[in-house]
């Protein structure tokens, strides 16, 4: 059964298929893989060479592939059969919108809750934390507004810049979120179009043009991982002129997806608990329940020191 997103990721390398198996060559050495126990090929690699074959028995197999550029899809590469089957999107686009607010609010509550927690760890004595949690934890309306306002005030002290307003068009530590934002997006593009959403039919965004609102929607209970990585960069480069988005920053925040937290009963890397988030949210399309939907939440988290 194909089941596997396999992100082809090592700097350079030959990406082909022989006798039905997906063949990976690196400096290190050869990996294969049956073409026929793989739904969806993800190349992030900054030069690899991709055989004429591949792409011709991943057609056959029904398996997409997805080519990133500094980590963002760029290209979706369908089978013919497989580009005009559109019982998923028409599932998604079914989704009644008492559905819809069921899905978003698991998705803000995961998000508040993980707030909280990366708040507690970066701030632990901070007299705004008992505000923020019971908000996070609690049925206020616009809680997603209230748990933002409290956290950002948290998060601007514990770097001693009590001024901090989050903003996408400052500067300074607004830079560096902005920049790890586009990574977790790259992340969560890559693993919709790996299990076949269409990530331009959102449950809450509003789309606009070229945008990609499922995406936006799914993304948002990891932000606490891409703010905890800029809280640890900021510790360890205290002085204000260097919170710009240097070379040494991109490489530094581009490695988030490889931190491991826990997710349900396991501890895996970011990218692995946004694909197991990615399928429950297929799931629960499919099978128009809600309760499948599994967004990643703060319980029993360990945020990597």
């Amino acid at each position: 059964m194909a089941y596997h997103l396999v992100s082809i990721d090592s700097p350079q390398c030959a990406v082909g298929c022989k006798d039905g198996q997906l063949i990976c060559k690196t400096a290190e050495g050869e990996r294969k893989l049956p073409l026929e126990d793989v739904a969806s090929i993800i190349i992030t690699s900054f030069s690899a060479s991709i055989h004429s074959e591949l792409f011709l028995q991943a057609a056959k197999q029904g398996v997409a592939l997805i080519i990133c550029e500094s980590f963002k899809p760029i290209s979706l590469v369908l089978p013919a059969n497989r580009s005009t089957d559109t019982l998923l999107s028409r599932a998604l686009l079914r989704l009644t919108p008492r559905i819809r607010a069921h899905l978003w609010k698991k998705t803000i509550d995961a998000k508040c809750q993980n707030q909280f927690a990366l708040a507690e760890h970066i701030a632990p004595q901070d007299k705004l934390l008992t505000n923020l949690r019971d908000t996070a934890f609690g049925r206020k309306p616009h809680k997603e507004s209230l748990c933002a306002k409290t956290f950002w005030q948290i998060f601007g002290r514990s770097l001693k810049d009590e001024s901090f307003v989050r903003d996408r068009a400052r500067g300074g530590l607004n830079h560096l979120l902005n920049y790890g934002y586009a990574v977790l997006l790259s992340t969560v593009l890559q693993k919709l179009l790996g299990v076949g959403l269409d990530p331009t039919f959102g449950i809450a965004h509003v789309p606009r043009e070229r945008s990609t609102p499922l995406a936006y929607d799914l993304m948002e209970p990891f932000r606490p991982c891409v703010e905890w990585r800029v809280v640890q960069w900021v510790q360890q480069h205290p002085e204000t002129p260097t919170w710009e988005v240097t070379k040494e920053y991109r490489k530094w925040v581009t490695g988030f997806p490889l931190e491991r937290v826990d997710y349900l009963d396991l501890t895996l890397e970011i990218r692995g608990v946004i694909e197991g988030v990615v399928r429950s949210f297929r799931k629960a399309v499919t099978e128009n329940q809600p309760r499948h939907y599994k967004p990643w939440t703060p319980k029993n988290i360990k945020w990597a020191g």
